[in-house]
């Protein structure tokens, strides 16, 4: 990894929209990756303003036209509201220029599909962090070698609800936590597991319920929504079961595989036999360091979405992994979710 004063070539960027998210974790990210920091944009202007400074900006916009017009750009990072994402996205593109943009990227699916049009041979990326965990990332390694997989099943439990008028809630594309915050396990369970070709929910009588997807892969995926956990510790867990071995997760940053023991029932004398190809291995960050392994911008993935939009235009790549097209069939499993009810929704893949 390099720091952005360390970078020889570095990209021309904006910031649009730096709100209390993109203060506290994406601006300050722009420090890890092969970037130069040219402008800002709020349609708050005095905040733009003040925000500036600690950033060695000088040229700040209350309206992204005017500054796709003005500088000389190579791509801009997006971090406002879904309802301006699809806008913005949009003129960004023909202008010209790269995108970056904050989960969720829009209020319903089509809105995605109009994004694509306009998109051209451009870069584009969403913010669906948990798609860039480590953990993640470790998931995938070890289910896609063939030591363990293929993937079975997986398990998420995550704090929230599903809205009980959910074909009202998009008719008029209302705000919602499953849109918010229900995109997180969403994006794990699309990233580790592949596409979704069916999807039912069931809500309970209390809030909370579950959602289950149907992978074309032929696995299983159960995200269960623990609502009325949300102010309890810890917050967020997966597991992911292959064969002869499962992974779980706690909290994004404990990372454990569970590998058995040689058992033989009734005659079996010790959890602890000869060797190291048994039992568990557990990673976590080393957090008595002040290294950046341990640093949120890390655990969570936000240092890797960003890196890796970087990475794909300085490279002339397209991006794979949470891609538009990634965040379509993403929007289109949200949307099954809202509309189930008990009923068993298709998707086409």
């Amino acid at each position: 990894m390099s720091y952005q004063r360390e970078f020889e070539n570095r990209l021309r960027v904006a910031v649009i929209g730096v709100g209390s998210h993109a203060y506290r974790n994406i601006l300050p990210t722009l420090h890890y990756l092969p970037v130069q920091l040219v402008a800002l944009c709020d349609v708050n202007l005095e905040l733009a303003r003040r925000t500036a400074p600690e950033y060695g900006v000088t040229r700040v916009y209350g309206e992204a036209a005017e500054m796709y017009k003005n500088e000389d750009l190579d791509a801009v990072f997006i971090c406002t509201g879904p309802a301006h994402h699809p806008r913005l996205a949009c003129e960004a593109f023909d202008a010209g220029l790269h995108v970056w943009m904050e989960k969720p990227p829009a209020n319903r699916a089509f809105e995605v599909e109009d994004m694509l049009r306009h998109r051209g041979e451009k870069i584009a990326v969403v913010g669906f962090k948990k798609a860039f965990l480590p953990a993640t990332e470790k998931a995938l390694e070890l289910f896609g070698s063939g030591n363990y997989g293929p993937i079975r099943s997986i398990l998420g439990v995550y704090p929230m609800s599903i809205p009980e008028n959910g074909a009202q809630v998009l008719e008029e594309r209302q705000a919602n936590n499953w849109l918010a915050n229900g995109v997180h396990p969403l994006a794990f369970f699309l990233a580790v597991g592949g596409p979704v070709t069916a999807v039912t929910t069931h809500r309970g009588q209390h809030g909370g319920g579950v959602c289950v997807l149907e992978y074309r892969s032929g696995a299983i995926g159960n995200c269960h929504l623990a609502e009325g956990g949300n102010n309890s510790q810890p917050l967020e867990h997966y597991s992911v079961f292959g064969n002869g071995a499962h992974l779980t997760i706690d909290n994004t940053n404990r990372v454990v595989l569970h590998r058995g023991i040689p058992f033989d029932y009734g005659k079996t004398t010790t959890f602890v036999p000869p060797g190291e190809e048994s039992g568990s291995v557990v990673w976590e960050p080393q957090n008595m360091l002040g290294t950046l392994e341990n640093k949120s911008a890390f655990t969570q993935g936000t240092y890797a979405e960003m890196r890796y939009f970087c990475e794909c235009i300085l490279q002339n790549h397209p991006a794979e992994r949470g891609s538009l097209e990634f965040a379509l069939h993403l929007m289109r499993v949200y949307e099954a979710g809202l509309l189930s009810q008990g009923q068993r929704v298709e998707l086409t893949v």
